[in-house]
């Protein structure tokens, strides 16, 4: 199973941290909990570890190569589907989910990483459905979808577009949730 490497996605998800981080107040920035789901490469908790301490960062994953590859970094890391293996409540939580419909077409070793589902929702309405069991009181939710995403389902929950770019024939979206 390949681990996903940043590409458009994943840079705009960090671009965005960095700036949603730098206008936190030091003294917020140290008691912050952070998940970074379905971590990937790990770009989004690399990023936040220049912000946040590194004890309060949580990085999961469905593939256990991808939570191998970060055994060097000192943050808490999970082999979870989703928030099967997790316990603890965050913060802040965010999932640059995978947001494509199924292609028949692409190799199974990289759908895990790219394929959202039949329709390309059905792990992001997942993963909304459970995390807000793991959200600390004031905490926010972050999930980047494609405009290639269908979004009536996602719509139901409270939620606002807070970040977007175009790029190629598509639309990155980062929604907010709390």
């Amino acid at each position: 199973m390949e681990i996903y490497e940043p590409s458009d996605d994943s840079f705009f998800f960090k671009e965005f941290l960095e700036n949603f981080f730098s206008k936190k107040s030091t003294k917020e920035k140290d008691s912050l909990t952070f998940l970074d789901m379905g971590t990937g490469s790990g770009i989004l908790a690399l990023t936040a570890t220049k912000f946040l301490k590194k004890e309060n960062i949580t990085a999961a994953d469905i593939n256990e190569k991808a939570i191998k590859k970060l055994n060097k970094q000192k943050i808490n890391k999970i082999h979870t589907n989703l928030f099967k293996n997790l316990k603890n409540s965050f913060d802040i939580i965010v999932f640059n989910a995978p947001y494509l419909p199924q292609d028949k077409r692409e190799p199974k070793d990289s759908q895990l990483a790219t394929t959202g589902g039949l329709k390309g929702d059905e792990i992001s309405l997942k993963f909304i459905q459970q995390a807000k069991d793991h959200l600390n009181k004031n905490g926010k939710i972050f999930l980047l979808i494609s405009s290639l995403t269908p979004m009536n389902k996602i719509k139901k929950f409270s939620t606002k577009i807070v970040a977007r770019k175009k790029i190629f024939m598509e639309e990155l979206l980062i929604l907010e949730f709390n």
